[in-house]
């Protein structure tokens, strides 16, 4: 199966050793509203997991709950096997960065880092060796005598990130922090955030509503919805075996197709593709099918369970030529090639033929066979 670089890259042998952090039926209501609805996750020991959903869906006020900004009006939060459901903030052994970052405006980039060991009571050279080495570890070792107003909004973001490594938290919390910043810094940025937080070996619970980011970055996605986990798996798995058409529609571009079942498979525009049904799913049933975009292949005309129609635009995305196809009763395909491959000179109007690698076919909403 298929499997993008970056996923590949942010994978790594996690010693979970039981789950460090577990979430058990957490709810919480706003008035006639449910935010967070009975919501359960466990995170080993070491994981990065990343709450991914639109805004609104719950992953904030879920992430305050964990970290003690919000109470909950049902179930319960467990550090390492410790109830710290309704402990202060303080006590539970997190960092949390927030997504404005809320750095003090009156102190330096030293005095923010500081803060955290200061009101412990640490010793003052104890407390300057650490900030030096927090600073030196995410690269703003230069700019501890600046204030927040004279550094970039990427800068600030390395300092949010120093101050809550300073209190030397057992897991760590952040909220949508890089969401203000430009594609370019932001990519370069969460890759300095995965490799520092492997080096620390901490747990990690990161939200955000920028999918590539999410799968980028983590171990295991959740994707919420209106308050709860649609589904929680590796990159991998959300990407290419979505349980859902809400996930399949969310993560990526996908093709998601209704059709019936067929003697010897799925029927779809006047074609047969030969997939292997569930028990209990009777011929003429209609049933919704996902295929992504690069497992639409080119194929001939007379090929068996070839879907033809003509092209109706062409996108040039570097690497890859997305194709969208126009077939007979306004059924619109996306497949995608490399830019190099014999659709680099493709027209539209043109008429085309492709089908689906039938070994990436997913059925939506029902167990996967």
């Amino acid at each position: 199966m298929l499997q993008r670089a970056d996923h590949i890259a942010s994978q790594r042998s996690v010693d979970r050793g039981g789950p460090h952090l577990v979430v058990e039926g957490l709810a919480k209501r706003f008035g006639g509203f449910t935010a967070v609805d009975r919501v359960d996750l466990e995170i080993g020991l070491g994981e990065f997991v990343t709450l991914l959903g639109d805004s609104g869906c719950g992953k904030t006020t879920l992430l305050r709950m964990i970290a003690g900004f919000a109470a909950p009006d049902g179930g319960r939060i467990l550090r390492h096997g410790e109830d710290v459901t309704y402990l202060a903030p303080a006590a539970r052994r997190m960092g949390f960065v927030f997504q404005s970052y809320a750095l003090f405006p009156t102190k330096t980039a030293e005095q923010n880092i500081a803060f955290a060991p200061r009101m412990a009571g640490r010793p003052r050279g104890e407390i300057r060796k650490r900030v030096r080495e927090l600073a030196e570890m995410v690269e703003i070792d230069r700019l501890l005598d600046r204030y927040p107003h004279e550094m970039s909004g990427g800068q600030q973001q390395r300092v949010a990130l120093a101050r809550a490594l300073a209190a030397e938290p057992q897991i760590l919390l952040l909220d949508e922090p890089m969401s203000a910043l430009d594609a370019r810094i932001r990519a370069k940025l969460r890759a300095e955030l995965r490799g520092l937080v492997d080096r620390l070996g901490i747990t990690t619970l990161y939200v955000t509503h920028d999918q590539e980011e999410a799968l980028a970055m983590s171990d295991r996605v959740a994707v919420m919805r209106a308050g709860r986990i649609e589904q929680i798996g590796t990159p991998n798995e959300i990407y290419h075996r979505p349980v859902s058409r809400f996930v399949a529609d969310f993560i990526g571009v996908s093709n998601i197709l209704n059709g019936t079942a067929a003697m010897g498979g799925f029927a779809v525009n006047n074609a047969l593709w030969d997939f292997a049904l569930p028990d209990g799913i009777a011929e003429g049933e209609t049933l919704t099918v996902m295929i992504r975009p690069e497992h639409m292949l080119p194929c001939g005309f007379d090929d068996p369970g070839a879907v033809c129609g003509t092209v109706e635009a062409v996108t040039f995305l570097g690497s890859t030529l997305r194709v969208l196809i126009n077939c007979p009763d306004n059924l619109k395909l996306i497949a995608e090639q490399p830019s190099t491959s014999a659709w680099a000179g493709l027209q539209r109007h043109a008429a085309i033929a492709v089908k689906p690698d039938l070994a990436q076919l997913v059925l939506l909403d029902r167990p996967i066979s």
